[in-house]
């Protein structure tokens, strides 16, 4: 099959190389260079979260750690679990979290529930042979084990009444003129695009740090390498709690035009 591009090419420097010819042989004004036209801005669309009113009012989103520790507990309705959670800046770190989630890192002092415990597990010692250890998933266990206590609805419905106490910590974050419910769904999108990888998975270790032998993998956001780690059978509940999670905020929100990006 003829590729179509490489004709396209060769036919645009076929045809200029022809007219620059013409111009040059009669001596005739060659024409003035056509300027670029940037494309139309394409509006800014948000995914608006409609909010009631909330009553009792809200608390200050300084003063409202306690506030949220209480809403956590009712969510999960267990004592051990809880003991995750840091207790301080809880809206602002699951904001920070958030928006880090599909970059390339994100800091680890940010993030609102404490490290999984223990070392992370590899098997196997020959360099080209080393592996996730199959023990490795078991340390991600409690964490599972909220994402299955919480029901999705019952969570959205929180997140949307407590929804401008998340909407100022992100512009106190540095985005004055951005919704952060936008930042949520790409958060989630991101997530649910993790590839759930039978295990074993590989590894190398060109410093002190693993990563997946996979350079695919291993260029993906951090937020789907943490998954990954988790191991496959994580990641599927997970995900799965994500799905319902997104569906969830659909009920509660439209697309909503907000003017122009350049």
């Amino acid at each position: 099959m003829k590729n179509p591009v490489l004709i396209g090419a060769i036919a645009v420097i076929l045809g200029g190389g022809i007219a620059a010819y013409f111009y040059w042989q009669h001596g005739l004004p060659k024409p003035e260079p056509v300027q670029a036209q940037a494309p139309p801005p394409k509006p800014v669309v948000r995914q608006v979260i409609e909010t009631p009113a909330a009553s009792p009012p809200l608390p200050a989103l300084a003063e409202s750690d306690s506030f949220m520790l209480d809403i956590l507990d009712g969510l999960i309705g267990n004592k051990s679990l809880m003991k995750l959670f840091h207790a301080e800046k809880i809206i602002r770190n699951i904001v920070s979290t958030i928006d880090n989630l599909p970059r390339s890192h994100a800091p680890m002092n940010a993030m609102p529930v404490e490290r999984a415990p223990g070392a992370f597990a590899v098997a196997g010692k020959a360099e080209n042979d080393l592996t996730i250890g199959p023990k490795n998933a078991a340390r991600y266990a409690r964490y599972t084990s909220i994402a299955e206590a919480m029901d999705a609805g019952k969570l959205v419905e929180i997140y949307v009444r407590l929804y401008p106490l998340f909407q100022q910590a992100y512009e106190e974050l540095g985005y004055p003129n951005k919704y952060f419910n936008d930042r949520l769904i790409e958060a989630l999108d991101n997530l649910l695009d993790t590839p759930v990888i039978m295990e074993p998975i590989k590894l190398v270790q060109p410093h002190v740090l693993y990563q997946f032998a996979d350079p695919e993998l291993e260029g993906r956001s951090i937020g789907q390498r943490m998954l990954m780690r988790a191991g496959s059978q994580n990641v599927t509940i997970i995900k799965a709690r994500l799905s319902e999670i997104k569906q969830e905020l659909r009920l509660h929100m439209h697309e909503k035009k907000m003017g122009s990006a350049g």
